[in-house]
């Protein structure tokens, strides 16, 4: 399948009322409102295939990027391809579900992730955090240096409150993908998640609305999912 033929497929999957909930979320024109689901046979005829997966992303349509990272080839992309998507991920759907989880199948994940949250742009910053809750959520616990995520939990419990309001999410998130996947630090994330107590993200002017990291830890043990691990990392 070509460019076209694609943006033919996804346009024929597209519905209204996805689109709008989208839009809600903060996608812009163009796009056609895909559901994911619609999009698993497409990818299943193309496989991987990253020349093809660089012509969507460039599209803008929001659609044809998520896409992208679907049929992307992650191991055959360098940090500056990675930048590159990051610079157009105008918006969290794109930074934190299409970006970081490509980025969280590759070799150089942790060192890019790594400038992102340090980088102090919004997006990138919420990209770096959910690529490690990608990580965490998937690789082995022997992967991670004990003393590097703690320390990353320390930041988070001091820099949370004064966060963007998109990297406050991904940086409860981490809080929460500790305290559940990551098991030798799972009393430190509910320490954490204790002392940084309810997070508020103001959605717009007039509305916030509270994170909270200890409970939904707390959930994840009574329902005994300690040690969880996805089986893949993208859909």
């Amino acid at each position: 399948m070509n460019l076209e033929m694609v943006m033919q497929e996804l346009e024929a999957h597209g519905k209204e009322r996805t689109k709008k909930m989208y839009r809600s979320n903060g996608a812009h024109e163009p796009f056609f409102g895909v559901a994911t689901g619609d999009m698993k046979p497409i990818a299943k005829k193309i496989k991987k295939n990253q020349p093809l997966a660089e012509q969507l992303y460039t599209t803008g349509n929001y659609d044809a990027m998520y896409f992208a990272g679907i049929i992307a080839d992650p191991k055959a992309m360098t940090e500056a391809d990675f930048e590159r998507w990051m610079d157009a991920a105008y918006f969290y759907m794109l930074s934190d579900y299409v970006v970081a989880v490509t980025l969280a199948e590759t070799d150089i994940a942790q060192e890019v992730a790594d400038k992102w949250i340090a980088s102090d742009e919004e997006l990138r910053m919420s990209a770096g955090w959910s690529c490690y809750c990608w990580l965490l959520g998937n690789r082995p616990d022997g992967e991670f240096s004990e003393s590097k995520i703690a320390n990353m939990l320390e930041i988070v419990g001091n820099t949370i409150h004064d966060s963007p309001e998109r990297t406050k999410y991904a940086m409860n998130n981490f809080i929460y993908t500790v305290g559940v996947s990551y098991l030798p630090l799972h009393d430190k994330a509910v320490e954490t998640a204790k002392a940084v107590g309810p997070v508020e993200v103001k959605q717009d002017k007039t509305k916030s609305s509270f994170l909270r990291a200890s409970e939904n830890i707390q959930k994840a043990v009574d329902k005994g999912q300690l040690g969880f691990k996805r089986k893949h990392v993208r859909c």
